[in-house]
């Protein structure tokens, strides 16, 4: 079995647009919400969400979109893409150069890409009524690939040119850490050395303002209270858009490359629930599954973890059962790691969620921190007994997981470990 490494790092987020700036509002705690300007209206009862900056996507036609100038994109592929997949291209020039990798490193038969997302309500929205209103022959041959699920892993491998294994997930918010786990998979029983792992989504009125009819949004309008996961006072998550991406090696191409990791994946679980289509069991059987199949593969103890980043979505139902899941792995009070979400920050980024996060854990276990749980004023009594920290703990982690939950039921963690 090969070692994996994350060797790589892209961001386009509402908490930064580059490493260095989402490390550094990591550490202090510091939020992306806002009053989001097309949800200000009195039939719209959620007010807040966590915007990209610095990206203009609002228009369906790709070439009035506007971005930061350091990207070069041809119109030829600007045109078959969604927001999130400008978002995702970006972030994924970013990686590749954090990890140093040239032309050839990237187009060959050992590098694939996983990608996940939900698609582009909002694209799929405009074809529709363009559809209905001037015909088909008036649509763009480019709809389909711009608007659809697959619509990441369809443009990223046709531009970076990519020959080794591709595949879109779609497991809801579950569906980038599911994409992470199996590129590990691809990389550890060595059918591939490389992978890119992508995880991205519009982020838009479209995108976020249907959770809304499933009352899992929240309707506060202050931006500094509105994610809150823990708190007895949550109501709802807060949504947000953007693209994370990594970079995955194997050992060889490490020390071939004379690159410094930041971090090594050890190995990951998963299970289902089997229980509600839409929330999560009320036990966290699944997630807590998840961890310890996560914890078996990895041959890691409950009591050897330091910090967990859990998938608490700032949700009345989800955040109860994933604190009942983190008790039932970390049975002893002694054993229990430091547990915060960073959600609190970013919002929930649905399928980009377990990516973004994923990376974030990367970036504290180089940097030598832990973040703390923004926005906790009172933990829910039901969420008791959990090591929870207010503030950032400028300490180094060894072990870290990170939870992912999704609609189903799917349940992922990922198990990192300090390079």
């Amino acid at each position: 079995m090969s070692r994996v490494f994350i060797t790589g790092l892209g961001f386009v987020s509402c908490i930064g647009n580059d490493a260095i700036t989402v490390t550094c509002n990591l550490r202090e705690l510091r939020h992306g919400f806002e009053l989001f300007p097309p949800f200000q209206r009195d039939d719209i009862p959620c007010k807040v969400a966590g915007p990209v900056r610095d990206f203009f996507t609002d228009s369906p036609d790709p070439e009035d979109w506007t971005f930061p100038a350091r990207y070069k994109i041809k119109r030829e592929l600007l045109r078959s893409m969604a927001p999130n997949g400008l978002y995702a291209h970006c972030a994924m020039l970013q990686a590749i150069d954090d990890a140093h990798l040239t032309e050839p490193d990237i187009s060959n038969a050992d590098t694939g890409l996983y990608a996940a997302s939900g698609g582009s309500l909002f694209l799929t929205h405009y074809f529709r009524e363009r559809f209905l209103k001037v015909g088909v022959m008036r649509c763009s041959p480019m709809g389909i690939v711009q608007s659809i699920v697959g619509t990441l892993n369809f443009n990223l491998v046709a531009a970076f040119k990519i020959l080794g294994a591709s595949c879109g997930f779609s497991s809801a918010c579950a569906s980038s850490a599911h994409a992470i786990g199996y590129a590990f998979d691809d990389i550890a029983l060595g059918r591939q050395k490389r992978m890119f792992v992508i995880g991205a989504e519009d982020g838009n009125f479209d995108a976020i303002m249907p959770f809304a009819g499933m009352r899992t949004l929240s309707l506060q309008t202050d931006p500094n209270i509105a994610s809150r996961p823990f708190d007895a006072a949550r109501d709802g998550f807060v949504g947000t858009g953007g693209a994370t991406v990594l970079v995955l090696e194997n050992e060889e191409e490490i020390v071939r490359r004379g690159v410094k990791p930041y971090a090594e994946i050890l190995g990951w679980g998963q299970a289902s629930d089997g229980y509600n289509v839409a929330i999560s069991h009320p036990e966290g059987s699944g997630s807590a599954a998840s961890m310890n199949n996560a914890l078996r593969a990895s041959r890691v103890a409950p009591g050897d973890v330091d910090y967990v980043n859990a998938h608490a979505t700032s949700t009345l139902i989800g955040d109860v059962s994933e604190a009942r899941a983190l008790r039932a792995v970390f049975k002893q009070s002694a054993e229990r790691p430091a547990v915060s979400s960073t959600k609190a920050l970013t919002g929930h980024g649905l399928s980009l969620a377990g990516a973004m996060e994923s990376a974030f854990c990367a970036l504290a276990l180089r940097e030598g921190f832990i973040p703390g749980n923004a926005h906790l004023t009172r933990v829910d009594p039901e969420c008791g007994g959990l090591n929870i920290p207010r503030t950032t703990e400028n300490r180094a982690a060894n072990i870290v997981i990170k939870n992912s939950s999704g609609f189903g039921g799917a349940n992922v963690a990922l198990v990192f470990r300090r390079v």
